[in-house]
């Protein structure tokens, strides 16, 4: 069973958290992605909490911004610093290393720089179609094709994207949902009034993260990706480490996984054919299977 507590964090910012199984058990940690919230990992915390998969506590926070976390007006907030503090704070609050920290997306943004910076904090990573900062900025740069996959960027920074995105109940923003033309079965309509509760309340919040960066492409006027350079040491990734991409994403194709063994030590790194961006609600016991062999290891 699902349940929902607001987690106050010493630095002043809440995080509303989803969560199964016992306190005291060792713990999971699950963070989203855009335009997504806590509510994505559902499946995955009830698998995971019951005995037979572990009988982990499983905790998927709503990340600063979204839903009803705190979301601050400041657009500095939002930088990959700030929401990591968040995230290292509500694992210091579990008393213990996490087992796994488990990310999609602009969680993994997350999830990538504080495995960098705080490795004590998880025993393992995983991460699921969110690309490495180094490889994304790396073909950022580079990569002619990369930067147009990722045009959709420069539009979610416009300071009329919330107008736009929310026209028509939303229409524009559910085609991100379905932007790689896979099967999407799983976008019932209970799942888009889940998501429509959420944009109702905290579509400036999602959409502060890309405002917050300069990963993204550049442009004759906005030089962007073109003016970072970030050092090697604040890349490379020690901790155990399972990558499950899917290699349908339309907008983070396959080669941002080329090269990843440069920066990741110990890396167990699965290709899934067939699949697209949204994996974890097309595949979702494919994707806690293989989270739990992994877990086992």
């Amino acid at each position: 069973m699902i349940e929902t507590f607001q987690q106050e964090l010493p630095h002043g910012i809440t995080l509303s958290c989803r969560a199964a199984g016992e306190n005291g058990r060792p713990v999971l940690l699950f963070l989203h992605g855009f335009p997504e919230a806590a509510f994505a990992w559902d499946e995955m915390l009830e698998h995971f909490s019951k005995p037979e998969n572990g009988g982990y506590r499983c905790i998927a926070p709503n990340l600063r911004g979204y839903e009803k976390s705190s979301q601050p007006e400041d657009i500095k907030m939002y930088r990959p610093k700030a929401i990591a503090q968040d995230i290292a704070a509500l694992i210091e609050i579990q008393g213990a290393p996490i087992e796994c920290l488990v990310a999609h997306d602009w969680g993994g943004a997350s999830a990538w720089g504080l495995a960098n910076k705080m490795p004590q904090l998880m025993k393992k990573l995983a991460i699921i179609n969110s690309p490495h900062p180094g490889t994304f900025l790396r073909e950022l740069k580079s990569s002619p094709k990369q930067q147009a996959a990722s045009a959709y960027m420069n539009f979610l920074i416009r300071p009329d994207a919330e107008k736009m995105l929310g026209d028509n109940g939303y229409a524009r923003l559910f085609k991100f949902l379905d932007l790689d033309g896979a099967d999407s079965t799983w976008l019932t309509e209970d799942m888009k009034r889940k998501y429509r509760e959420v944009w109702d309340i905290s579509l400036t919040g999602g959409l502060n993260y890309y405002r917050a960066s300069n990963l993204r492409p550049p442009r004759p006027e906005d030089a962007a990706a073109a003016t970072m350079d970030v050092p090697r040491e604040a890349l490379t990734v020690d901790v155990p480490t399972l990558v499950l991409w899917a290699m349908n994403d339309i907008a983070l194709p396959p080669e941002l996984i080329d090269g990843l063994e440069d920066f990741v030590s110990d890396l167990t790194l699965e290709r899934v054919e067939g699949a697209t961006h949204w994996i974890i609600h097309e595949r979702p016991q494919f994707v806690a299977q293989r989270l739990g062999a992994f877990l086992k290891r």
